[in-house]
């Protein structure tokens, strides 16, 4: 994670909206346990309390648990949580402003349309 300190985006946020995005990746998976507030402190040069901001939100979430005395853990249906809100906004937050904007652009729903599929076979 790179952490942009001119972005208007606070750096808790931009903390907490990088363990989301690492758990739906995959990359981190339910009982891995987080870097502590120290060593987040100690990488990006951040006061402590800026990481345990962005814990006690994915904590609220309940995307992280703290476990005593131990550390901060990714929970058992972080995953699927994550996933599933994902999925629920995909279409509005995501999608939709994307065709707006290309019928803006004067595209027509089969021009979209083809180049949406174009994607998806480029991914494949």
């Amino acid at each position: 994670m790179v952490m942009d300190f001119s972005s208007q985006t606070p750096i808790y946020i931009q903390i907490a909206d990088d363990i989301r995005q690492r758990v739906v990746a995959g990359e981190l998976k339910a009982g891995d346990q987080l870097m502590s507030t120290t060593q987040y402190s100690t990488t990006y040069r951040i006061n402590p309390a800026t990481a345990n901001k962005a814990f006690n939100i994915l904590v609220e979430e309940g995307i992280v648990e703290k476990r005593r005395g131990i550390g901060m853990f990714i929970t058992p249906n972080a995953h699927e949580e994550l996933t599933q809100a994902g999925r629920a906004s995909f279409r509005e937050d995501t999608l939709a402003p994307a065709i707006r904007a290309g019928r803006a652009l004067g595209l027509s729903p089969t021009d979209i349309l083809t180049l949406v599929t174009t994607i998806l076979k480029d991914e494949s």
